[in-house]
């Protein structure tokens, strides 16, 4: 893992019959060529063709 980054993605959802908002978090597996980002950071990432079992997606840059 490392040229692995885990990103954390959150959202809210409102829930069918009660009209509520919960948060739901996915994460997904990264690959970061140059091990440029670490923990906290803000980045973007894009759909690729499969690298390894679970990693599908690439890194394009940070977010501001």
């Amino acid at each position: 893992m490392q040229k692995t980054v885990v990103v954390e993605v959150s959202r809210m959802q409102k829930h069918s019959k009660y009209k509520k908002y919960y948060s739901v978090t996915q994460k997904f597996k990264a690959h970061d060529e140059e091990g440029r980002y670490h923990t906290g950071d803000k980045v973007l990432i894009k759909e690729t063709k499969p690298i390894s079992k679970e990693k599908r997606w690439i890194v394009i840059g940070k977010s501001q």
